[in-house]
């Protein structure tokens, strides 16, 4: 330091920036959002009938229509069954041999051909749940939620979920009756 440096003149400090109406509406608007975003969760906590999931009223049992039974679709074009035997058809043969399919088992005088039998025993499952008249079910494979004409793994339907002596059934279509035990 130097003698001198102590008498130069020194400009005063600036004055703070006074803080106009905009800057005040601001604050203001974003002490509102703050305080509503932080009361929003508590009003839909204390709301749910207002946020919860809407369950339609109505029947819980309906009649299922009586349909045929499914076909069985395979994969290859060329084993699909002509539904119009009187059209000629055309099929470009297969250039390549993969495999061969044996016709044992399909003309058997001990019953009906393979094609036509029924698939051996249920498949077990077993009712788990019921609630807003949808069920819970498992089987060897998984859980599954089903509702009233919903495919069973049986491939029967859900035909009605009925409360009987206290305890929640499903009926099937095929009339086999299911507790949750």
């Amino acid at each position: 330091m130097r003698e001198t440096d102590a008498d130069e003149p020194v400009a005063p400090p600036k004055p703070a920036r006074r803080r106009t109406v905009t800057d005040k509406a601001l604050a203001c608007t974003g002490l509102v959002l703050a305080g509503a975003s932080a009361f929003f969760p508590w009003y839909v906590f204390l709301n749910p009938d207002k946020f919860g999931i809407q369950v339609a009223e109505g029947d819980r049992t309906r009649d299922l229509p009586n349909w045929p039974g499914r076909q069985v679709v395979s994969v290859s074009p060329l084993a699909m069954v002509n539904k119009n035997p009187a059209e000629p058809r055309d099929f470009i043969p297969d250039p390549l041999t993969t495999a061969t399919v044996s016709n044992a088992g399909r003309e058997d005088d001990k019953g009906p051909a393979a094609d036509q039998q029924p698939f051996p025993g249920k498949v077990p499952f077993h009712l788990l749940h019921v609630v807003n008249g949808r069920a819970l079910i498992e089987d060897d494979t998984g859980m599954y939620v089903v509702r009233v004409g919903s495919v069973l793994p049986d491939n029967s339907r859900l035909a009605s979920i009925e409360q009987r002596n206290g305890k929640w059934i499903i009926v099937t279509s095929t009339g086999d009756v299911y507790g949750n035990n």
